[in-house]
């Protein structure tokens, strides 16, 4: 055995070899560039050169529109993890376990209540990360509960939607869900409380066809894909050459379908202002600088005690 090659050089290799995260750089899929990581989440995740919207997760995206970054997680009806046995290359319950292990979310929606500029709101997040954002059973109760509790309190309730449609897993038990969370709007507006929707990148399928697009407000972020079937599905369909930018946030805006893009950055006083003027209420000089509890525990935990970290974008 030849000592020096195969013991003092791999020996000396382990000793210079660092640890160094997958996600250190992100490269923007717009421009190209390499950006640190860091950078970007300090930015709420915007490629500070291109101005390119990356995907938020849940708890990242909550944190950015309460106020001091303080909230409460909203309690949730369980539901049957597997109802159909579903199985494809894998079991339906594996690739739950898997996401939830790699999100640390129970599904792909997250509901939280709080403050926003010194006023209470619902607010419910759609997590892309978490089986592509895909709309079940649980994802279903989720805005149906955000929505009983918005009618509760009597407060504004705001969803991030971004979803790649029905979970196909659940059959006809997530296509049911979407008459569920219009029935569920249907009870917010009678309440006369202000329903708003921030569609994200990608809004599309069933949840497009339901709840995403019955808002009091539709609102888009940058660049946001949004609609139902896919671009080359509708050329095939057609059998036409679609325009450039479509299903784009900017080309819907210009056609009807969508109220405003707004920025990231300005997202938080633009719902804080809707809010505003959708409930007739004053604004509170100062009030984003505390948040009191304005629930009851035995409904909802505090997030400061179980919300995960943010997922990578």
């Amino acid at each position: 055995m030849n000592w020096l090659t195969n013991v003092v050089r791999p020996k000396i290799r382990n000793m210079l070899r660092r640890e160094t995260p997958e996600n250190l750089w992100i490269k923007c899929p717009d421009s190209g560039q390499l950006v640190f990581y860091k950078d970007v989440e300090a930015n709420q995740f915007v490629i500070p050169g291109s101005n390119y919207h990356m995907r938020m997760g849940a708890v990242a995206r909550l944190k950015s529109i309460f106020d001091n970054e303080t909230w409460f997680d909203v309690a949730l009806p369980d539901v049957t993890p597997d109802p159909l046995k579903f199985r494809d290359e894998k079991k339906y319950v594996d690739r739950i376990k898997d996401a939830r292990a790699r999100t640390n979310l129970n599904d792909a929606i997250k509901v939280g209540y709080g403050k926003l500029e010194g006023a209470a709101v619902v607010v419910a997040v759609q997590d892309f990360d978490f089986m592509g954002g895909s709309l079940g059973m649980a994802a279903g109760e989720a805005i149906v509960r955000g929505l009983e509790l918005a009618v509760e309190k009597k407060s504004p309730f705001i969803v991030f939607a971004a979803s790649g449609g029905a979970r196909m897993q659940e059959g006809i038990l997530s296509l049911m869900q979407m008459p569920r969370t219009t029935v569920a709007v249907q009870m917010l507006r009678e309440a006369k409380q202000p329903y708003i929707v921030v569609l994200t990148n990608p809004t599309t399928g069933g949840v497009t066809a339901s709840y995403a697009m019955l808002g009091d407000v539709q609102i888009a972020e940058p660049g946001a894909l949004i609609g139902f079937a896919g671009a080359r599905v509708i050329e095939q369909t057609i059998r036409e050459k679609l325009p450039e930018g479509f299903q784009r946030a900017e080309y819907l805006k210009d056609h009807g379908m969508v109220d405003m893009v707004v920025h990231r950055h300005e997202l938080r006083p633009t719902l804080a202002r809707l809010c505003r003027l959708l409930t007739k209420a004053p604004a509170q000089e100062g009030a984003s600088k505390s948040v009191q509890p304005v629930v009851s525990p035995t409904q909802i935990v505090s997030a400061a005690e179980t919300a995960p970290a943010a997922p990578h974008a």
